[in-house]
């Protein structure tokens, strides 16, 4: 028996939601756990007026990123508008749709007081043909009910007098998502329909339709299982909006999470491994995932929490490969991909890779993204050396102290043994000294070098910078006082 066929049929209207990067994972699952299973990529591109092809072209590269591999595709559902026609003219002989020339105004004005949604059926019985100006209907039967089988929600009854006679095809001929879903879902043997909650009410029109172009087209495909996730949520739990939530998948790429912690974390909405452990390498989540141990309750998109998960994640790497993955955003000139909304704060002649090889461990263990890293590690690289303002004020500029323990440091560190264990040792005489205690001791030392209050810890990094620079530096924190 051949294994399942699934879809991921996004339209390029935007961004890729991280909704529909839910959608694609859960399809892709369920594909990679039948050793026969197919994965189909198409793309839902007949909307012309809100398809771009950059868009199109974005949702192939987050796939590829999630490391989501497609067995067919991608297919342009654009280019199979003939099949889409003919699905509409085997329903018109078979007596299943009509013509309609009503406008929207016309039906509510014939409704009145009525607000019942959906359309009255005015031009059900009236016989009309083609015009300019008729859309194309479908009869839905007027008694009974359609029941869609989902897997995640089980058996959901829609009373057939609650469809409306919904439009197919506009009267310039295009075909609608309902019908030309159908009609690819049939020809590609769709075994298993897995999208969001948001469709639920698309499917028992598509169940009709598809029941009626098995009678017409005298081969009958089998209906596909329905599987419709559960909502994604924000902190209101509300549904994720595009506009007020950061919902775009390719940001999360640009701000440095890994793809494999982004997948694990998306996995978990609405879908729980076996065990307590949440952090599951894939080949156990493929092996695990079932449809029907999805929740149907909405679930939390937390982006916390899959920051805290990357984080792990990155921490979980060997240097090599942290120092490989943090490439885009230290050195992006001689990556094939690059971050689209930043850049670090030194160019190509500043950059030094050995460098950074020795300073990425000082920085894996406090970033929880990969773009965190530049600007911890600025301070390497960059001439003259960029303030923050604020720390200086606070720490150096407004506080005597500050400057006499910037003062002593430079005395003691020109005969200080340059590594890590000494300048620790120095740093601590020099606090108790003046009535400090070590922690409130480095914080003038590390602005000064490090132009910021945060950042690796210090006295490797001043073992890294080497002696030259950083008593050049704290010099001229001193003289940016005076001056």
């Amino acid at each position: 028996m051949a294994g399942p066929r699934v879809r991921f049929a996004p339209s390029p209207t935007g961004y890729f939601h991280v909704g529909s990067a839910r959608s694609a994972l859960f399809n892709w699952f369920v594909a990679r756990h039948d050793p026969e299973g197919v994965f189909i990529l198409r793309i839902e591109d007949t909307d012309e007026s809100r398809n771009r092809e950059e868009w199109a072209e974005g949702i192939v590269a987050a796939m590829s990123w999630l490391g989501l591999d497609i067995d067919e595709g991608p297919n342009r559902q654009s280019d199979n508008v003939e099949q889409h026609a003919a699905s509409i003219t085997s329903l018109m002989a078979g007596g299943y749709l009509y013509y309609c020339d009503c406008t929207t105004e016309e039906v509510a004005a014939r409704k009145g007081e009525n607000k019942t949604p959906g359309y009255d059926g005015y031009c059900r019985s009236r016989g009309l043909e083609r015009g300019s100006k008729t859309a194309i209907r479908f009869k839905t039967p007027r008694e009974g009910h359609t029941i869609v089988h989902d897997l995640i929600r089980g058996d959901v009854d829609f009373a057939n007098d609650t469809i409306d006679d919904f439009v197919v095809a506009k009267s310039s001929g295009v075909v609608l998502y309902a019908l030309a879903n159908v009609t690819d879902d049939r020809d590609d043997r769709i075994t298993h329909v897995i999208r969001g909650e948001e469709h639920l009410s698309n499917a028992p029109k598509q169940i009709l339709l598809w029941d009626a172009l098995n009678i017409v087209s005298g081969s009958p495909v089998a209906l596909p299982d329905y599987a419709h996730l559960p909502l994604l949520v924000n902190e209101q739990r509300k549904k994720l909006s595009k506009r007020k939530d950061p919902v775009a998948t390719e940001s999360y790429r640009d701000q440095g999470y890994l793809s494999v912690a982004f997948v694990n974390y998306l996995a978990l909405l609405g879908w729980s491994p076996r065990g307590e452990e949440e952090i599951v390498p894939l080949a156990t989540m493929i092996e695990q995932f079932r449809l029907t141990d999805v929740s149907h309750s909405p679930a939390f998109f937390d982006v916390k929490k899959m920051t805290h998960m990357n984080g792990e994640y990155i921490r979980a790497l060997d240097s090599e490969r942290f120092v490989k993955e943090s490439a885009p955003w230290v050195r992006p000139w001689d990556c094939q991909w690059r971050p689209s909304d930043r850049e670090p704060p030194w160019n190509a002649e500043q950059f030094d890779e050995a460098l950074f090889a020795r300073v990425a461990p000082l920085v894996q263990e406090r970033v929880a993204t990969l773009g965190e890293v530049p600007g911890l590690v600025a301070f390497f690289f960059t001439e003259p050396l960029l303030f923050d303002e604020a720390a200086f004020a606070t720490t150096i500029a407004q506080d005597p102290l500050g400057q006499a323990l910037l003062a002593l440091s430079v005395e003691r560190f020109a005969d200080a043994t340059w590594n890590a264990a000494s300048l620790h040792q120095e740093v601590l005489e020099i606090g108790e000294a003046l009535g400090l205690k070590l922690r409130k001791a480095q914080a003038p030392i590390r602005c000064a070098v490090t132009g910021t209050s945060v950042g690796p810890p210090l006295f490797e990094s001043l073992e890294i910078l080497g002696k030259e620079k950083s008593l050049r530096r704290l010099r001229e924190a001193l003289n940016r006082v005076s001056s």
